[in-house]
């Protein structure tokens, strides 16, 4: 049994973690200095799961491992890849390829994860699982990335996952919620009784300074000694970081090994995994003598190696980094060049050994690693992908091929969200070195990462006509589909904030010239985007006649985005849904975070409120999970709108506080307005309507960095509603008046529904009901909420004019559509109306399906929808597992016990 001294209340919380396992599953990050005692604290977890009958998994990162893709998790699951056929076909297949172990092309790494989740789940219900995972830091980066994923999803399942991680190694775990154990030094008892067990017969003095050098540190207290014994630790080296004198005390017990002994352990040290035949032909190459384990031994003795049957591994990862670094240039290039040929068969590694081998640029190295960069990108690991170009950038003769290849690696870093990264590989790439069209994607690329960092100079219209510019040049040298990049880029720009019609013009008749057809959907977004009222009848007209026609995602998503930007929401729907069911299917998670935004609008103003949370909660999610900070910010403004919806001002601040901070002193109008939409809507439903007013003013203010064309017409009728009750009608009239002479250019339902709503509130008495009666009259069976507003809205204005009986058909109504909508701030404005109307109305009674947390809820209405467990689980990327216990919590809150159940149960909420 494995004691440990000093660490009794880090033992006890991962004994609580693994006798747990059986209610709830969970997942910690140890963290820690380099011999701390991480490896030991995961092995006395390890010992008590396999005491209780736990299944155990062990993975460990080896720094030379770094950059073969999945290497570290491929470790993890062999025992129970004979499952994997099992899994959905696409899962199956996107797992198996990132092994290799079957051809696929670019599978989505979101994939990877959900089919690792899965096969973990699966094999969890047969036994509960411990996951033990050392020297993160080591691992390759999509294996980290699928770690992060899962243990983010884990609580469900009868699963610990455990994970050591040494300081300073920066992981995306970082960025993580996974919650964190941190080790520090032994207390001084402790430190003491563990170097007394170790090392007796220390005299006083030398007793002091180990215990004073090594500052409790377990490995140190147990090395040190020995150094200090040898005469290795001096006290100039003494002022090295600890780290260093550790591994000078282990490679001080090279000198005594054999000549044979230390190039194989050299060879051992510089290669991919803990192969011993491996490591044995290698040192056999260098040594020009055929060696075997027995050549080992002395290593064994000396306490730097373990032998486990064919594996070789180091005491400690501070060996392997000794034994490494003490070598001199020339033996490290020798011991890679080995291992270039011993690896000859696989040429991932061959080529990484060759590109450690080097002492000058070789262009056939450069093209090997390109070709481990290809690989790596078919198998669904970028990261490793960019890492090999980067690296063939730099072993490349020819500058030009260089450059190529560092432009190649940028664009990779951008698709997995690592901006500061590609930025940086974009100007190692000089543009002097590229021809035309590679210059322009470099522009390009710039572009878009940096999208929103220089806005706040004000140099919208000039950063347009740059890019304008660039689309032509790249039409001329004949890349279409680049051209179209740019004009995509600066059609955004124009949405974002407005750069003047003269611009805007320019990127619609680009965008004309280089469109495939009318239809075309980069056309069409393109004309929403620049051109939302000048166009808005035209994209309308060719939206309303493609609803019907099957399209695949990619398309839908965009023609949904232009549907939303044009104010059809009515029309957002019926794109925009097959759009997310593709983009789910593909794993395609940071487009599907954009394509949920656009469909919490459409939910929003087109009524369904429980429908809007839910899909809100999920884009917040996936925006923190793929790095998406301007999503991110979007989604937490709508959470903000939604909770003041609710009667929850207090949240609703909080969140679009946190919006504002995400955002930071980016000048993004569209973000900026939606957060003072938020804002707005928060202070109205909370009865603040000076405030309410201040904030919506803001998106009609030109100047305002919050300024909007488009949005400005989406808050219309919230404008008129804030300035009639705080008394300040004049400026709502002159909004109105301007978005009149807009109105007559566009058909944008929002904005008609709008306007008619306004007119209303605005009106003299003597218009005033012939216009409530007009817009009330209007087709609104797409705009329930609007609808609930304007029958609020005459209501009130019926009783102030002592019209009481009048008055309460159109209150009750509201009050009723309220209810049903789940609007509890409007909901209690109606009620109050009616007790002023001299009516008692009852208190709103709740619903079973307000009971359930927004996952439960979600996951009903899959289920409620007919989908199977797993069908659910792939939707929201969580194990069927997960998926059956939200099931088993929610049906005792609905009041029933099957699926059948399910859509009476949830009533309106179950709709689609």
């Amino acid at each position: 049994m494995i004691t440990l001294f000093g660490r009794e209340r880090e033992v006890a919380q991962l004994a609580e973690l693994v006798d747990r396992v059986h209610q709830r599953g969970d997942a910690l990050v140890v963290r820690g200095a380099p011999g701390i005692g991480k490896s030991a604290l995961l092995a006395v977890a390890t010992e008590r799961a396999e005491a209780r009958g736990l299944l155990v998994s062990t993975a460990s990162g080896v720094q030379s491992e770094t950059h073969l893709p999945f290497a570290g998790l491929h470790q993890l699951l062999r025992p129970m890849l004979g499952a994997a056929g099992q899994l959905p076909t696409r899962q199956r297949e996107a797992l198996l390829g990132a092994f290799g172990m079957t051809d696929v092309g670019d599978p989505e790494p979101f994939l990877v994860a959900l089919a690792v989740l899965n096969l973990l789940g699966d094999a969890a219900t047969r036994r509960p699982l411990l996951i033990v995972v050392d020297d993160v830091q080591w691992l390759d980066g999509p294996t980290t990335e699928v770690l992060g994923f899962v243990a983010r999803r884990v609580r469900s399942d009868p699963i610990v996952l455990l994970m050591a991680l040494r300081d300073g190694h920066p992981t995306s775990l970082d960025a993580s919620d996974v919650p964190e154990l941190r080790l520090t030094g032994l207390e001084p008892a402790a430190a003491e009784a563990l170097l007394d067990a170790q090392a007796t017969g220390l005299s006083v003095g030398m007793r002091w300074r180990v215990l004073s050098e090594a500052a409790g540190n377990p490995l140190a207290l147990v090395e040190l000694p020995l150094a200090l014994d040898a005469g290795t630790i001096t006290d100039e080296t003494a002022v090295l970081p600890l780290t260093a004198r550790l591994e000078q005390a282990f490679a001080v017990r090279l000198a005594e090994l054999p000549p044979h002994t230390r190039a194989l352990l050299l060879v051992a040290a510089a290669d991919d995994g803990h192969d011993l035949a491996s490591a044995c032909a290698g040192g056999g190459v260098v040594t020009g003598t055929e060696l075997t384990a027995e050549a080992l031994a002395p290593a064994v003795a000396a306490g730097l190696v373990e032998l486990h049957e064919q594996a070789l591994r180091f005491r400690h990862p501070l060996v392997r980094s000794a034994i490494y670094h003490k070598a001199g240039p020339t033996d490290r290039l020798a011991a890679h060049a080995a291992l270039a040929l011993v690896h000859a068969r696989d040429p991932d590694r061959r080529a990484w050994h060759r590109a450690a081998a080097l002492a000058h640029r070789d262009e056939s190295v450069a093209a090997e690693l390109e070709g481990v960069a290809a690989r790596a990108r078919q198998r669904g690991a970028i990261p490793v992908a960019v890492t090999a170009l980067r690296r063939a950038a730099e072993v490349s003769e020819e500058p030009a091929a260089g450059a190529r290849r560092l432009l190649a690696a940028a664009e990779l870093a951008f698709e997995l969200g690592r901006g500061d990264e590609a930025a940086e590989l974009i100007a190692m790439a000089k543009p002097s070195y590229l021809g035309e069209l590679p210059r322009a994607r470099g522009v390009w690329l710039s572009e878009v990462l940096g999208e929103g960092r220089n806005e706040g100079r004000n140099e919208g219209p000039a950063r347009i006509r740059r890019l304008v510019m660039t689309a032509e040049a790249a039409e001329a040298a004949g890349d279409r589909e680049l051209a179209l990049n740019f004009v995509r880029a600066a059609a955004i720009r124009c949405w974002w904030s407005d750069p003047g019609w003269e611009q805007r013009s320019r990127v619609i008749a680009l965008a004309q010239r280089l469109a495939a057809g009318d239809d075309d959907p980069e056309l069409l977004v393109t004309l929403a985007t620049a051109g939302a009222v000048e166009h808005g009848a035209e994209v309308i007209e060719r939206l309303t006649k493609m609803r019907d026609t099957r399209l695949d995602g990619g398309v839908t998503r965009l023609l949904g985005i232009a549907a939303s930007t044009v104010g059809a929401f009515d029309l957002v729907g019926d794109f925009m849904e097959i759009s997310i069911a593709d983009l789910r299917t593909q794993g395609r998670l940071g487009l599907l975070t954009r394509a949920l935004s656009t469909q919490v609008w459409r939910q929003i103003f087109c009524g369904d409120w429980a429908g809007a949370l839910l899909v809100a909660e999920e884009a917040e999610r996936l925006a923190r999970e793929t790095a998406q900070p301007r999503r991110l910010a979007t989604a937490l403004g709508m959470l903000g709108l939604l909770a003041g919806l609710r009667g929850e001002e207090e949240r609703g601040l909080v969140l679009a506080a946190e919006g504002e901070r995400v955002l930071g002193t980016v000048a993004i109008s569209s973000v900026a307005a939606l957060l003072q939409h938020a804002r707005g809507m928060i202070a109205l439903c909370a009865g603040r309507y000076d405030d309410a007013f201040g904030h919506l003013w803001r998106l009609f203010e030109p100047g305002d960095v919050a300024h909007h064309l488009i949005w400005r017409q989406w808050v219309i009728s919230e404008l008129a509603e804030a300035a009639v009750a705080a008394g300040r009608p004049e400026p709502a009239r002159r909004a109105v008046a301007d978005l009149e002479q807009v109105a007559a250019r566009t058909p944008s339902p929002l904005l008609h529904v709008g306007l008619r709503h306004t007119r209303a509130l605005l009106a003299d008495d003597a218009d005033a009901e012939a216009l409530y009666q007009d817009a009330l009259g209007a087709d609104l069976s797409r705009w329930p909420t609007a609808r609930a507003r304007l029958l609020l809205a005459y209501g009130m204005w019926l009783r102030r004019r002592r019209r009481i009986q009048e008055a309460r058909v159109p209150l009750r109504a509201s009050r009723d559509a309220f209810d049903v909508l789940g609007l509890l701030a409007w909901g209690e404005k109606a009620r109050q109306e009616l007790r002023a109307a001299g009516e008692a109305s009852d208190l709103r009674v709740a619903p079973a399906a307000e009971l359930l947390t927004s996952q439960e809820l979600h996951i009903a209405r899959l289920a409620a929808a007919g989908l199977s467990n797993r069908e659910i689980g792939q939707q929201l990327y969580l194990s069927h597992r997960t998926v059956s216990t939200h099931l088993y919590r929610a049906f005792p809150k609905l009041g029933i016990t099957s699926r059948a159940q399910l859509r009476d149960a949830l009533g309106d909420t179950s709709r689609d």
